[in-house]
């Protein structure tokens, strides 16, 4: 069991490039350059074995304002329930999740009492979406958590990926619940303080649940520590921030996307090769990502305009390209 932590711990990820393989022909100035030419780009850190070796901002005061992660935000929901399984206070994965929900007992359709913990994690429910098409009207109901949960079944739980913010808002509403405190106060505790910095709080639903799927707030350090605590396999210092155990399964595939095949997803996270790498990556609409390249010690942060899709206009690929030519191939082709 993971104790609770109290205590601050500081990274240090502003070193010389020490760090970098020697025959890198990495360029900061010139990372800054290509990220400037990306209309859509706010942010960008590079960090390689802790050490900060590129930024950029297209204004100086991004560099310290809380940037909204939108869908990124799953992640760090899956983080929490990694940790509450180590605390004790959720049961197992394969939980149903009507022991929190009991009014699932008198629903006409029997396949909703066997969807469980695991199946929120990986996005296989089985209920419908209540992303897309189906956002807005979720957003607008009165109780989300009954809304997402009444959605009806389109698939048996476990048999395929429905992408779906609701169902990481049940995540968070699990966590309420098992917690005796809100998502906001155990992320404090249990996150934000052990790893050196403060949350800033963000929406909540009609009932005052913490958004479990969209809507959080970090600066591009603090996504950076966040990064570079999974890159640590969950440990900052000698502190086991969340076992070990669960980073490895969280970038374990367990589904696909059915939009992109070559996307996979774990529990909570994405992964992916990017630029012929492996990266395990929380992902938020329009361009936020806290990418990790477990097998080279490496940490990506960006975030991007909210207002339009990272698809519009080629921004995701032009991301990964610059991500690929300007910080992979230098860093690691020899």
């Amino acid at each position: 069991m993971v104790a609770t932590l109290l205590i601050a711990v500081p990274l240090v990820l502003a070193r010389p490039l020490a760090s970098t393989p020697p025959a890198s022909t990495f360029d900061a100035a010139r990372l800054r350059t290509a990220a400037a030419a990306l209309p859509q780009l706010h942010t960008l850190r590079v960090s390689h074995r802790g050490a900060l070796i590129g930024t950029y901002d297209d204004r100086p005061a991004r560099a310290a304002a809380p940037a909204n992660i939108k869908s990124a935000s799953k992640s760090l929901i899956a983080l929490l329930v990694g940790r509450a399984l180590a605390d004790g206070v959720l049961p197992s994965l394969d939980t149903p999740i009507v022991r929190w929900f009991p009014a699932l007992r008198r629903d006409p359709d029997p396949r909703k009492r066997a969807i469980t913990l695991e199946h929120l994690l990986t996005m296989q429910s089985g209920l419908e979406s209540t992303s897309g098409p189906g956002y807005g009207r979720w957003v607008r109901s009165r109780t989300w958590v009954s809304f997402a949960l009444a959605r009806p079944m389109v698939a048996e739980p476990g048999t395929g990926m429905q992408y779906s913010t609701g169902t990481s808002h049940v995540l968070s509403a699990i966590l309420t619940q098992a917690t005796g405190t809100s998502t906001l106060a155990y992320a404090q505790r249990t996150l934000a303080t052990p790893l050196g910095f403060r949350l800033t709080p963000w929406p909540r639903d009609p009932q005052g649940i913490f958004f479990g799927g969209n809507e959080m707030l970090l600066t591009p350090a603090q996504m950076v520590v966040i990064g570079e605590l999974w890159r640590n396999t969950g440990r900052v210092g000698t502190t086991q921030v969340v076992p070990a155990a669960w980073v490895e399964q969280s970038c374990t595939p367990r589904t696909r996307s059915v939009y992109d095949t070559t996307r996979e997803y774990g529990l909570g996270w994405w992964v992916q090769d990017i630029g012929g790498q492996r990266a395990c990556f929380a992902w938020g609409f329009g361009g936020q990502y806290i990418m990790v390249f477990p097998a080279l010690d490496l940490v990506v942060t960006a975030t991007s305009s909210t207002a339009i899709s990272d698809e519009r206009h080629g921004h995701r690929a032009a991301l990964f390209d610059l991500i690929t030519r300007e910080v992979l191939t230098p860093l690691f082709s020899r």
